[in-house]
């Protein structure tokens, strides 16, 4: 295939949270930007999170108090951001005895609800689980808990926004196009890119932003010349999800008497998701998995609070994602610190490596990075992401607001009425996955025929031509499990029936230009 030659300010490499919060920031700020992945985009850590947007209560315990602030503030910040994808929850914490004094947990549940501005999340508060709803489901020995607030996010769609964003701001965006090689010359980078079609693409960038999380050291011992002082601790956390385990709107933080910390929480209406487990790991990075112990743990963990006991043959799904926490010394997985640090390099052109991070401080990660960055490009474009709502959360103007959060159901309602020949189910899950750019998925459709085939039941051609065209998804598991989680839903043999219909349609398209 013909090689092509592409010039821009910014090369970021990985299409993870990072990468794609630090594309979309570095192109509203005028730069030109290039953003390639050798996967699809969250392929990998960024969908295989808890899927909160949350302070991180337990970080407490380790004196993480700046770390714990800023995820605090970013919480609402991105609450408004994106309305449709994220959410407030609120958590019950039961306690037992052998556990942390409660004294001490009210302590620091005062400290977190006081260490950041709040104007959409209700405080913390004592509860007794005898009358609580969230006691219903629990052993009779819990009688009382504490209740506080986070958030909840989709992933996955988290990246795929920031990317949108990026690209409606003129980022280019590569998905399945690995990095293989950079050198630098006259004072740029020059890269070599690699399609998975054998495409291949050289890149000429001012800057290099290394964002490819647990692979970030190995980056930059094959891709670069460049070696690091920072060493990565890989901590593989493992989640699984089975049949809904109570029907209240609540989630659970269970401690552990080890220490950790296991959430269980309302996932895709009817499901429960448990996790995580924290354990070091040194395998294949590109073949992360669950392994029995993990799933016996989870299990385990849960049968001792709720009065179902849970048993490894009842999960019906399970993910594994690998965390690259900067190495800090902590002889315990669940001790490293979750905090991001930077690595500027301006010996010749910059690099950037970003190490570390969590999902709820991606945003400030991002704004940090094109922060450091931008001297070297003469760039003067202040930070500006804070106030701008992600694609399709723009639902009462175009700043972000609270009453987008606060009044999100009347707006999924509202679209029920415009769109009366779909059925309510099926345009509020459009609504929490596209937010108002629904009206773009369902332009000129005015009846279910204008839908197209339904590949699987609920899953209409429309909204497949819409991911391929508008949100990279190129096969069903870019569909049914980043692009959304229709894969728990639907029958089996669904993602097989969906890639022959893709092929078909591919298929029919070169057909036409022939």
């Amino acid at each position: 295939m013909a090689q092509r030659n592409l010039d821009c300010d910014v090369l970021v490499v990985g299409g993870g949270i990072n990468g794609a919060g630090i594309a979309r920031d570095a192109a509203g700020r005028g730069l030109s930007v290039i953003l390639c992945e050798k996967d699809d985009l969250a392929a990998h850590t960024s969908s295989a999170s808890t899927k909160l947007i949350h302070g991180g209560l337990r970080y407490l315990e380790y004196y993480e108090f700046n770390l714990v602030r800023k995820a605090l503030i970013e919480r609402e910040v991105l609450l408004r951001s994106a309305p449709h994808i994220m959410w407030p929850l609120r958590f019950v914490m039961p306690h037992a005895q052998g556990q942390r004094p409660a004294w001490m947990i009210r302590a620091g549940l005062f400290m977190y609800d006081h260490l950041a501005h709040r104007d959409l999340l209700p405080g913390s508060r004592g509860i007794n689980l005898k009358t609580h709803a969230a006691g219903q489901p629990l052993k009779s020995e819990f009688t009382r808990g504490f209740e506080y607030s986070d958030g909840w996010v989709n992933d996955a769609r988290l990246v795929v926004l920031n990317a949108i964003a990026a690209a409606e701001k003129g980022a280019i965006i590569l998905t399945r196009t690995s990095c293989e090689k950079t050198v630098q010359k006259d004072g740029r980078w020059q890269a070599s890119l690699r399609s998975e079609d054998g495409g291949q693409l050289e890149v000429s960038a001012r800057c290099l932003v290394n964002a490819t999380g647990p692979w970030a050291a190995h980056f930059l011992q094959t891709a670069t010349p460049q070696t690091s002082g920072k060493t990565l601790r890989l901590i593989k956390g493992s989640h699984i999800i089975v049949k809904r385990l109570f029907e209240h709107p609540y989630a659970y933080i269970f401690q552990h008497p080890d220490g950790r910390i296991v959430f269980a929480i309302p996932y895709e209406d009817d499901f429960t998701l448990i996790g995580t487990t924290d354990i070091d790991y040194h395998g294949d990075i590109n073949q992360v998995a669950i392994d029995s112990d993990e799933i016996a743990y989870l299990c385990q963990l849960s049968s001792q609070y709720f009065s179902k006991q849970i048993t490894p043959d009842e999960v019906v799904w399970s993910y594994s994602g690998v965390r690259p926490l900067v190495e800090d010394e902590a002889a315990d997985a669940k001790a490293v610190t979750r905090d991001y640090r930077f690595e500027l390099d301006q010996q010749g052109a910059p690099l950037l490596t970003v190490f570390g991070g969590k999902i709820t401080t991606f945003r400030k990660l991002a704004e940090e990075a094109v922060d450091l960055i931008s001297p070297s490009l003469d760039n003067r474009h202040g930070a500006w992401t804070a106030g701008s709502c992600l694609p399709g959360g723009d639902l009462f103007g175009d700043k972000p607001s609270n009453r987008s959060v606060r009044e999100f159901e009347q707006f999924v309602q509202n679209l029920q009425q415009v769109y009366a020949w779909l059925s309510p189910a099926l345009v509020a899950r459009y609504a929490r996955a596209y937010g108002t750019r629904v009206k773009s998925l369902l332009s000129d459709r005015r009846t279910l025929a204008d839908m197209g085939a339904e590949i699987a039941p609920g899953l209409f051609a429309a909204e497949v031509d819409y991911l391929m065209q508008h949100e990279w998804a190129r096969c069903a598991a870019d569909i049914l499990w980043r692009r959304s989680k229709l894969g728990l839903h639907v029958p089996a043999g669904s993602a097989e029936r969906l890639d022959a219909w893709i092929l078909a349609q591919q298929d029919a398209r070169l057909a036409a230009q022939a």
